[in-house]
C-alpha cells in the first residue's frame, strides 16, 4: 500500500516543517470542494451537520460585493468545562478571548488573515494556489497565519461566520514547570548560570529585575483572569465584574484552580482513572488519612519535589544572586507548591479545628501502621493501599514500565550535582567520588535490611538483644555523623546537601523497584522496599501534619475558612453541630464522674 500511494515530492528531499508539510501532501487524498481542518482533540455533533448545508452556501456569496470567502470560520464549544472549576474557567477564557476576538477580527475589522481549528477551506481555491500552508523551513513556521496571507494575496477572502460549532477539549500542562525547574537545576549544579551571572553584561540586574517584576505579575496568572473580567464587564458591568474578582480571590479560586491542576496532570500522565479528575467540594470533614489518601501522589508528592528542587536553587545560587531575582523567578512555582501541600486541609470543613486534628492524628497513626493483606481494604491499612497504587504498573507493559523507569532517574540528578560540591570534593572531579557515595546508600540499605529481618526474627525471642542492636547501629551512625560535621572542611550547608541528596535518591530507587516487582520480588528484598517506602510516607506525612497542627493552633485560622469559604448555611449547621458536639461531650464526662 507506502509504494502505490507514495507521493514524490518535487526536487530534492528537503522536507519544511512537519505540520504543515503533512497538510499539504494530506490534502490530496480528500474530496469534495470544502475541506474542514480538525485537531485532534476536537469532534463533530450530529445535530451540528445539519446546519452544514447552510455553512457551504456562505462560499457562493460576495463578502462586501466584491471577493468569496475562500476560508470560513467557525467557533470552539470547550466540552471539558463541566469537568472542575478550572475547566470551567478556561472555557470561559476560550470564549471571550478567542470567540470574540475572532468575530471583531472578520467583522467589522475585515482584518482576520489566518485559520483555525475547525475553519473550512475552499478546497479547489487552495489546491491551484500552493496548497493549504506555507511549509518552507524556518521561514513559514506559523502555517495559520500564512495560509490566510497567501489566500488573500490571491484574492480570497478569510472571514468567520458561526453557523456550526466544533467541540474541542483543552488539557492543562504541568510538565513546563518541571521542565523550568530541572533546567534551573542543571544550570545551576554545573556553574553555567553562575558564569553567566559573573558576564559583565549581566552584572547590573537591575534592568533584568525590572523586567521580571512584570512578567512574575502575569506570570502567577492575572492575565488569564482579564478575559473573564471583560466578559463579565461587558455583559453585567464592570463594577459587578470587579467584585467578583475580588470575591473570588478571598474565597482562594485560584487554590481551588491550581488544586485541581495537579489532578488533572495526575489523570492525563499515568492514565489511570483514580476519582481525582474532579476535585470535589465536600461539605463534611474528611480525615487527615483520607486527604493523604487521595491527595498523596497527585499533590504531594509533586508538591514536595517542586520545594526541594526550589531549596537546591536557592542553596546553590545565594551565593551569586540576588534575593530578589530569585523571589520574581520562583513566586509562582512557591504559589503551586504551597497550593498543593494545603489547598486539600483549606477546602476541608473543620480541617483546622484542633479537636478535629487530635482525632485525626490518632486515625493516621492507626492507619499507617495497620498490616495490609488479604481482605484488608486500603482506607484500613497503609500496606494495601500502598499495593493498590501499583495496581496500573501491571499493566502498562513493557514501553510503560520503560517510561516509568526513565521517569525516575530524574531523581539521581540530586546525588551526581550534590556530590561534587561538598567541600570535602571540591578539588576532585573523579567518578571514584560517585562511586564511593552509591556505597554510602548501599551500606544504610543493607543496615535496614539487618533490622527489618531481625525485627521478624528476633523481637519476639530476644527483644533486650534485638533493642541493644537497634541501640548501637544508632550510635554508630549518630558517631558518624558527628565525625563529618566535625572535619574542618565539612560545613552545615553540606549536611544539608547530604540529606537532600539522598532523599531524591531513595526515591527514585523505590519508584525503580515498583515498577520492576516481579524481580525484586523473587530476590527477596520486597519487604525491604516496603519498609522504605513507609518511612518516606511517614516523613510525608509527619511534614504536612506539622504545619497543618500548627495552623490550628490559632481559633481564627478556623474562623475564616469557616466564614469565607463557606456559604452561611453551612457555616450556621458547622456552628450548631460544634455546641451539640460540646453538650455531648460534656454531658459524657458528667456521666463518667
Amino acid at each position: 500500500m507506502q509504494v502505490i500511494y507514495r507521493i514524490k515530492l518535487p526536487g530534492p528531499a528537503i522536507l519544511g516543517e512537519g505540520k504543515p508539510e503533512n497538510q499539504n501532501h494530506a490534502i490530496i487524498f480528500t474530496r469534495g470542494e470544502g475541506l474542514q481542518t480538525i485537531d485532534m482533540n476536537q469532534d463533530n455533533y450530529m445535530e451540528e451537520a445539519l446546519k452544514m448545508r447552510n455553512l457551504l452556501q456562505e462560499f457562493l456569496k460576495k463578502r462586501d460585493g466584491v471577493r468569496y470567502p475562500t476560508i470560513l470560520g467557525l467557533r470552539e464549544h470547550i466540552f471539558t468545562g463541566s469537568v472542575s472549576s478550572l475547566a470551567w474557567f478556561m472555557s470561559n477564557r476560550e470564549t471571550s478571548f478567542v470567540t470574540i476576538g475572532q468575530r471583531l477580527l472578520a467583522d467589522p475589522l475585515k482584518v482576520r488573515f489566518h485559520y483555525g481549528h475547525p475553519d473550512v477551506f475552499d478546497r479547489l481555491f487552495h489546491l491551484t494556489r500552493g496548497g493549504v500552508s506555507k511549509a518552507s523551513k524556518t521561514i513559514n513556521l506559523s502555517e495559520d497565519i500564512f495560509a490566510g496571507f497567501n489566500s488573500t494575496l490571491r484574492e480570497g477572502n478569510v472571514t468567520h461566520h458561526e453557523y456550526i460549532q466544533v467541540g474541542k477539549g483543552r488539557d492543562i500542562t504541568v510538565l513546563t514547570v518541571y521542565v523550568f525547574l530541572y533546567s534551573r537545576l542543571y544550570l545551576v549544579l554545573s556553574g553555567l548560570e553562575e558564569g553567566l551571572n559573573k558576564q559583565p553584561g549581566l552584572r547590573d540586574k537591575k534592568p533584568l529585575q525590572v523586567a521580571l517584576a512584570p512578567q512574575s505579575f502575569v506570570q502567577i496568572g492575572f492575565l488569564m483572569v482579564l478575559p473573564m473580567f471583560m466578559e463579565i464587564g461587558l455583559g453585567r458591568g464592570f463594577r459587578t465584574a470587579l467584585s467578583e474578582f475580588i470575591l473570588m480571590q478571598l474565597q482562594l479560586a485560584s487554590v481551588f484552580f491550581t488544586l485541581s491542576l495537579g489532578a488533572l496532570r495526575l489523570y492525563s500522565m499515568e492514565v489511570q482513572n483514580t476519582g481525582l479528575l474532579v476535585v470535589g467540594f465536600v461539605v463534611f470533614h474528611a480525615k487527615f488519612a483520607e486527604n493523604y489518601r487521595l491527595y498523596s501522589r497527585s499533590h504531594f508528592v509533586k508538591g514536595l519535589e517542586l520545594m526541594i528542587l526550589l531549596i537546591v536553587y536557592q542553596i546553590f545560587g545565594q551565593s551569586y544572586r540576588g534575593s530578589i531575582a530569585y523571589v520574581l523567578i520562583t513566586i509562582s512555582i512557591w504559589f503551586i507548591v504551597c497550593t498543593w501541600l494545603f489547598a486539600p486541609f483549606l477546602f476541608n470543613p473543620s480541617g483546622f479545628e484542633w479537636q478535629k486534628i487530635v482525632d485525626d492524628w490518632t486515625d493516621w497513626n492507626k492507619w499507617i501502621n495497620n498490616r495490609g493483606g488479604i481482605g484488608v481494604p486500603p482506607e484500613k491499612s497503609w500496606e494495601s493501599w500502598w499495593e493498590q497504587e501499583q495496581d496500573h504498573l501491571r499493566h502498562s507493559g513493557k514501553r510503560g514500565i520503560a517510561a516509568e523507569i526513565l521517569l525516575a532517574l530524574r531523581f539521581f540528578i540530586y546525588q551526581y550535582g550534590f556530590v561534587y560540591h561538598l567541600a570535602i570534593t571540591k578539588h576532585t572531579k573523579r567518578f571514584l567520588v560517585y562511586g564511593i557515595s552509591w556505597m554510602v546508600i548501599f551500606l544504610i540499605l543493607f543496615v535496614m535490611k539487618i533490622v527489618s529481618v531481625g525485627w521478624r526474627k528476633f523481637s519476639a525471642d530476644f527483644q533486650l538483644m534485638f533493642r541493644l542492636i537497634k541501640g548501637l547501629i544508632f550510635v554508630t551512625f549518630v558517631t558518624i555523623l558527628v565525625t563529618l560535621v566535625a572535619l574542618p572542611h565539612m560545613t552545615m550547608q553540606d549536611i544539608i546537601v547530604c540529606i537532600l541528596a539522598f532523599m531524591p535518591t531513595g526515591w527514585g530507587l523505590l519508584l525503580i523497584a515498583q515498577a520492576c516487582k516481579p524481580l525484586v520480588h523473587r530476590a527477596g528484598f520486597w519487604a525491604s522496599v516496603r519498609t522504605l517506602a513507609r518511612g518516606y510516607e511517614i516523613v510525608m506525612g509527619l511534614f504536612i501534619f506539622t504545619l497543618v497542627a500548627f495552623l490550628a493552633w490559632f481559633p481564627f485560622v478556623s474562623e475564616f475558612q469557616t466564614h469565607m469559604l463557606f456559604n452561611q448555611a453551612f457555616s450556621r449547621g458547622l456552628q450548631i453541630s460544634r455546641i451539640l458536639g460540646g453538650q455531648r461531650n460534656g454531658r459524657s464526662s458528667r456521666n463518667k464522674d
